[in-house]
């Protein structure tokens, strides 16, 4: 197990007093609060693996997870992290953003993949719900954001009429992202 929670210590055939050993001698290294990873395990973005791991429903969203689709030039500050209205916000170490998003469409675009270098996986949104996002979200994250966006997945061979879908079944994404894809188009 290259991920252990102090809890799991004992899975590992470890006390948690051990663990902090064990992390002192160099043999674990420690992400964040009771979240270690062996020394010898592949390299890994500790902020993905300490999402995954604080809401197993944490999902890449926003300008992170259109970095992740090559679709904005931008480089997010900390990693956009999507969770259930409603649901508790983690307290954290890493550079995360913790955004609140409606459970009824929580879960509308959204796939998992794996953290490279882990045995983890996290929650991620397509390209269509994050540019819909964008949109949606354009005073928390600009107008341009959602904009350079479109434009850049419409020059891939995105199709309009499935962000309009997508934007229709989201609040108040749809007017600015039709808007702008009679624009563009």
């Amino acid at each position: 197990m290259e991920t252990l929670r102090a809890r799991q210590a004992p899975t590992a055939g470890l006390s948690a007093s051990g663990l902090r050993r064990a992390a002192l001698k160099g043999e674990y290294e420690r992400i964040a609060r009771g979240i270690y990873r062996a020394s010898d395990a592949e390299p890994a973005s500790w902020e993905w693996i300490e999402a995954a791991i604080r809401r197993p429903d944490a999902t890449i969203c926003l300008t992170s997870a259109l970095a992740h689709h090559d679709l904005t030039d931008e480089i997010p500050e900390a990693l956009d992290i999507a969770i259930p209205r409603g649901s508790r916000i983690p307290a954290s170490e890493g550079a995360l953003a913790w955004h609140l998003f409606d459970r009824a469409t929580f879960d509308l675009g959204r796939t998992t993949i794996g953290i490279p270098g882990s045995e983890l996986e996290i929650g991620i949104y397509n390209a269509e719900r994050c540019i819909a996002d964008a949109f949606r979200l354009r005073n928390e994250v600009g107008y341009d954001l959602g904009r350079h966006a479109l434009k850049e997945w419409l020059r891939r061979g995105g199709k309009p009429a499935a962000i309009a879908e997508m934007a229709n079944r989201l609040p108040r994404a749809r007017t600015p992202l039709l808007n702008a894809l009679d624009t563009l188009a």
